[in-house]
């Protein structure tokens, strides 16, 4: 038996999910994904771990159709809701799926692309009840889910998580973050992502706690939910957090006072998928109360790296490594770097992915030959705490002999007061190998000249960016902040 399901039955009358107005326990979701299970077998013993792609709205159905492939033997790949045909073909064919399931707001999207390759489509709000069935038993070292990476540098890979590797970065967090059973937490994360799946999903679910959707992410939408008082942990992205502090920003005093108290009783606020700046930090803590805690991790290897539930948290870092998981810093020639020195992050232990979907050499370059996988990200202990300074391959600018950090000269330059966002990249350069360029989104006329001045105070000498283009329109993306594609199409 799968180790979330036994983790399920521990709780059966507790209320598993809230979504759509409607609670419901653990018992139904082991139901009803039960019966799922049965209704993809169609009378086989297991599906032996064919891929069934899922677009399914996020709440109970969510659930229960993942649980319900899990259950019957078979890889779950969630597509993105947002995707593209084109994109959602990709993962479709990549993948090989033989089911495509849908909800019935997604068929017109999916349903095409199933029938083109002759595949069994499954639409949830016509499945008559199935009686209950045998399901086959699911061993950990089964492959349980398939999800894909951002494809920056090439296409995006498929990543393979076993059960075993799920059970582990669940288990990780449940221990790091003190989950508890009387614990609620608001959803409002895209689930084809490990943010939303393995650390809120996942971790509340194995708790025996309860996971509320909400199905459209909107500050008015979170902050009234706040408000019911059942809530007392909320993950998000740094971009959301900045959205919630610039809508509580706009509220009468009195509602701003109601909403302060209520954060204040959470338990805990966590931040990640992105560099959260330290002005956003700052921010939160301000209309919150709460100091966020930020942590790192990524497709390949769940979480693995936390600042401390109970401790300091270091703005700008993102703690130290989590239990179970081998965390080291190497450099270009694999070897460990003295503390204080940067160097590539590196990850070992059962939380790391199984391999790259149909990917050999791409699987085999990503590790060592020791087994650790090379995450692509390079950090520094700096005060006993990690701190990222960015991707070896697009946020490490190498000139004249220094490695340059993107992000560390981004967050100085958010602190001047004519600048609302900036972005910084390398250029080439003749004479430096490459020279940093920063694009700007200004409040105000800025004189170049006066704002080299006043960033060689905040920096040292050889981090001081030696060019700049002041862009004051820069298009941003849909959730508000500047991208580094909108970076590249400048220069």
């Amino acid at each position: 038996m799968l180790n979330l399901i036994r983790q399920a039955q521990a709780h059966p009358n507790n209320t598993a999910i809230i979504s759509d107005g409607q609670a419901y326990t653990y018992s139904q979701l082991l139901d009803h994904s039960g019966q799922f299970a049965g209704h993809l077998l169609q009378g086989k013993l297991d599906l032996a771990e064919a891929r069934v792609a899922f677009m399914v709205t996020p709440g109970f159905d969510y659930v229960r159709v993942q649980w319900g492939i899990w259950r019957a033997g078979g890889i779950a790949v969630p597509l993105c809701l947002t995707y593209p045909p084109a994109s959602l073909d990709y993962v479709i064919t990549d993948t090989a799926a033989e089911i495509i399931v849908a909800s019935a707001s997604y068929t017109s999207i999916v349903k095409p692309l199933a029938d083109a390759k002759n595949l069994r489509f499954i639409e949830l709000e016509e499945q008559r009840e199935y009686g209950p069935e045998a399901l086959p038993a699911i061993a950990p070292e089964r492959k349980a889910m398939i999800l894909y990476t951002s494809g920056t540098t090439s296409l995006p890979k498929g990543v393979i998580s076993t059960h075993a590797n799920l059970d582990a970065q669940i288990t990780t967090l449940i221990t790091a973050w003190s989950w508890q059973s009387t614990d609620h937490i608001l959803c409002v994360l895209p689930l084809h992502h490990v943010h939303g799946i393995v650390n809120v999903i996942g971790c509340a679910l194995w708790a025996g706690a309860c996971c509320e959707f909400l199905p459209e992410f909107s500050p008015t939408g979170v902050f009234a939910a706040f408000q019911q008082g059942r809530i007392n942990l909320f993950m998000a992205v740094p971009t959301i957090y900045f959205k919630l502090v610039a809508h509580y920003e706009k509220l009468p005093l009195a509602e701003q006072e109601v909403l302060t108290a209520t954060m204040q009783n959470f338990r805990l606020m966590v931040s990640g998928s992105a560099a959260l700046p330290i002005g956003v930090m700052q921010n939160w803590e301000r209309v919150s109360g709460q100091v966020l805690l930020e942590r790192y991790g990524m497709t390949e290897i769940g979480m693995a790296i936390s600042n401390p539930y109970r401790g300091q948290r270091i703005p700008g870092h993102i703690g130290q490594p989590l239990p179970g998981v081998g965390v080291r810093l190497v450099d270009d020639s694999n070897q460990p770097v003295e503390e204080g020195q940067p160097g590539e992050i590196q990850v070992k232990g059962p939380t790391v992915f199984h391999q790259y979907w149909q990917r050999p050499q791409a699987t085999a370059d990503a590790f060592t030959g020791d087994g650790w996988f090379r995450t692509g990200d390079v950090a520094v202990i700096d005060e006993g705490s990690y701190k990222i300074l960015g991707r070896s391959s697009i946020d490490i600018i190498k000139s004249g002999g220094y490695k340059l950090s993107a992000l560390e000269i981004e967050e100085v330059l958010r602190t001047h007061p004519a600048i609302d966002d900036c972005g910084v990249i390398a250029l080439p350069d003749e004479e430096w190998g490459e020279t940093v360029g920063a694009v700007l989104v200004a409040t105000q006329p800025i004189d170049l000249t006066e704002l080299n001045r006043w960033i060689r105070t905040q920096l040292p000498p050889y981090k001081v960016p030696r060019q700049y283009r002041l862009v004051h329109e820069l298009p941003r993306n849909a959730m508000g902040k500047v991208t580094k594609n909108d970076l590249k199409q400048l220069f």
